[in-house]
This record gives structure tokens, C-alpha cells and sequence, in this order.
């Protein structure tokens, strides 16, 4: 069957869209990936969403534009992808804006911007959406949502294997081995913390807006890290919670980095990104080393993907820091690494038709199983 998945990420770059074909065993499909796009967000439609995100005031009026403008990027990018109509679903994440993970007061809440049956009607097709809220009305983080999706897709080797999502905010899959005494172990995942959240909004802030990120990591590789400051900051309390958790820019957004900026002991630009570099790194490892002490899992092979992949100077941080691992883009497995999580959303909008879940306690904390999505038909 053909599926069209479509991702934007709290960094709100733009749109990712893959084009996807499954067939076979849901647990273990067949897939291959026929096209995946991707399509910038205009520089003003990206203003109001990080905005918005990051506590700006908007009337029921402007919400509701916001969200239209949103949902109709999203269709030129699922009609850019498959031009020809091939899927006859997509399914949709939508622009996550608002994040808030369960604590013990209240259960979590995370807002996604979509209009779903106005995409459905534009493309002609049916829309799985709103991934997140079942997962979050029965106690669970409602992220990571790919954890199962990675194993679905990757598949097992002989030994655990990682596989890390360099959005704005990182995040982690373990899949277990297909062998030996873990042979039947949970899949885990969880929020790690800043990916390249902090990178781009310093780089924006330092630059006035001339850069939106660290392109080829060249400001970072040119710097020196202030190892003090990042050796408090990890530390910090969310990055000493043990898994299932989650995160977003509600933490780790402009008011996080100014207090970080205020810490560094250093005033060079490039000293500045290359500490924000060399954090989001030693945060991967530090997780790394904690999941070892606690269960003693070390994952051999550690596939990356996202947008921080192709940040020389953060996958270098990564390599150096995580000893004893291969880590390799998704590229190498097959999987575009921009194209990984749109991908995934494909797959979960596959497994709503089929009726299979698509969380579990190990990934987000929930009380039990679900099956993930709301689908909406254009008729």
C-alpha cells in the first residue's frame, strides 16, 4: 500500500514529505521509499510559528490563520512529494507549538497545529492525525513517538542497537538484539534534550537573523567549548530523570538560552556555538553512559539522523564521546536522513488502518497500548 507521510519538528524549518510503499508483516514490513521531499517554511510563516511557540500572544482570529497557513504548506508539500497521487492516506503530524509533559499534578498536553479535514479535502485523501493526545490522556508522554516505528523499520541485529533524531529536540531509540539474553527485551525511547534547538536560536540571535543555523558546523568547528559551564549544566534536573520522558522548546527555548549565554565564560561568537555543540553531544552521551548504570545496555551501533546530521561538528562531538559504538547516518541503512521521520509517520498512519499500536510504557510511559492517530476522510 502506498502511504504519504508528512513531519515538521519543533526546530519549524519546513516540511519533510516521504512518498512510502508497504507491504507484508506490519511488525517487520516491507518498505521502500518511492520520493521524499522537502519544502523551507517562508521566513515569515517560520516567524510566528517559533514565536507563537515561545509565548507570543495570538487572538482566536490569528490561531486560526496560523494554523490554515500551516495546513495548506502541508499540502503543497504532499502534493510535491506524490504529484501523481499515488496514496490514497497520509498521515500528518502536524506543527507541534506546545508541549508539556505529565508531572505529578497534572497529565500531559501537547498542541499540534493542523486544520486535518481541510487537508484531507485538498488532497483528496484520507488524513491520520493527532497522534499524540491518547497517548497523553492515558498518562504517557506522547513522545518519542517512533521507538516502535525505528524497530519496525531497521530491524534487529546481533547486538542493541541506538538510533538518535537530531531535531531541535534529540531523541533516542534502543532496539534490542535478535539474539542472545536481550533477545526478548523492550524497544525504549525517550527525549534526550536540546538537539539543535539551542544551536539555531543562538545562531540567529549572535548573527541578527543573517543565519538561521550553523551551515557545515564551520562556527562551531572554529570555536573552543567552555567545559565548565557544560559540565554544570549537565547536571540539571530533566537530564537526570530516568526515562520515559519528554521535552520541547517549552524548556529548552530563547529564555533557556539567554541564561546559558549568560553562564559561558566566554564572549567569541564561535566559542559560544561550539559550547552549544559540545552540550548537545555530551547530553547523547551522558544518556548513553546512564542507560549502561542502569541496565546495563550499551548499544554497539548508534544510526543518526535529523538535521543535526549533517553538522560535522556535532556528529564529531558524538563520535568522540560515545567510545566503543559505530555511529553512522541513516543514509547507510537506506533511510534519507531528513526523510527518517516523515518515513516513520508514514508507517503510523499505516498501522491506524491496520489497527496495530504504536506506543507502549518503554517509549512514552503510558498505562497500556494504544493504537496512535484519528483519521478523517475528505467525504
Amino acid at each position: 500500500m502506498y502511504v504519504l507521510g508528512l513531519m515538521s519538528g519543533t526546530s519549524a524549518d519546513g516540511v519533510d514529505a516521504s512518498l512510502v510503499e508497504f507491504t507484508g508483516n506490519p511488525d517487520r514490513p516491507k518498505w521502500k521509499l518511492i520520493n521524499s521531499t522537502y519544502i523551507n517554511y517562508p521566513s515569515e510563516l517560520k516567524q510566528a510559528i517559533v514565536d507563537f511557540g515561545q509565548g507570543s500572544q495570538l487572538t482566536s482570529a490569528a490561531f486560526l490563520e496560523l494554523s490554515e497557513s500551516i495546513t495548506e504548506f502541508y499540502a503543497l508539500a504532499a502534493k510535491d512529494c506524490d504529484p501523481s497521487g499515488l496514496a490514497p492516506i497520509a498521515g500528518c503530524h502536524g506543527q507541534t507549538v506546545f508541549h508539556r509533559p505529565p508531572n505529578q499534578l497534572k497529565r500531559g498536553v501537547s498542541l499540534q497545529m493542523l486544520n486535518a479535514p481541510l487537508l484531507a479535502i485538498i488532497l483528496n485523501r484520507d488524513v491520520v492525525f493527532d497522534f499524540r493526545s491518547k497517548d497523553l490522556a492515558l498518562g504517557g508522554h506522547g513522545a518519542p513517538l517512533v521507538p516502535l516505528l525505528d524497530a519496525a523499520l531497521l530491524g534487529r541485529t546481533s547486538s542493541w542497537r541506538g538510533v538518535l533524531n537530531l531535531g531541535g529536540i534529540a531523541n533516542i531509540s534502543l532496539i534490542p538484539p535478535n539474539c542472545g539474553p536481550d533477545k526478548h527485551a523492550n524497544v525504549l525511547g525517550w527525549d534526550i534534550g536540546p538537539g539543535n534547538s539551542l544551536i539555531d536560536l543562538a545562531v540567529q540571535k549572535i548573527t541578527n537573523g543573517k543565519l538561521n543555523f550553523d551551515c557545515n558546523g564551520l562556527l562551531a568547528l572554529g570555536g573552543s567549548p567552555d567545559i565548565d559551564a557544560i559540565k554544570k549544566w549537565l547536571q540539571e534536573p530533566f537530564f537526570n530523570e530516568i526515562p520515559p520522558k519528554s521535552t520541547g522548546r517549552e524548556l529548552f527555548g530563547r529564555k533557556d538560552l539567554e541564561r546559558r549565554l549568560n553562564e559561558m565564560g566566554c564572549e567569541d561568537i564561535k566559542d559560544k556555538i561550539s559550547t552549544l555543540t559540545v552540550f548537545t553531544a555530551a547530553l547523547i552521551s551522558q544518556d548513553l553512559d546512564n542507560l549502561y548504570q542502569r541496565k546495563r545496555i550499551k548499544p554497539i551501533e548508534l544510526v543518526v539522523s535529523g538535521g543535526g546530521s549533517k553538522n560535522p561538528a556535532l556528529l564529531q562531538e558524538i563520535i568522540s564521546r560515545c567510545r566503543g559504538m559505530k555511529v553512522f547516518t541513516s543514509k547507510e541503512v537506506g533511510i534519507p536522513v531528513q526523510a527518517r521521520e516523515s518515513l516513520t509517520f508514514a508507517l503510523l498512519a499505516w498501522w491506524n488502518l491496520l489497527n496495530k499500536t504504536g506506543s507502549t510504557f518503554n517509549t512514552t510511559g503510558l498505562s497500556k497500548p494504544i493504537v496512535l492517530g484519528v483519521k478523517v476522510t475528505p467525504n
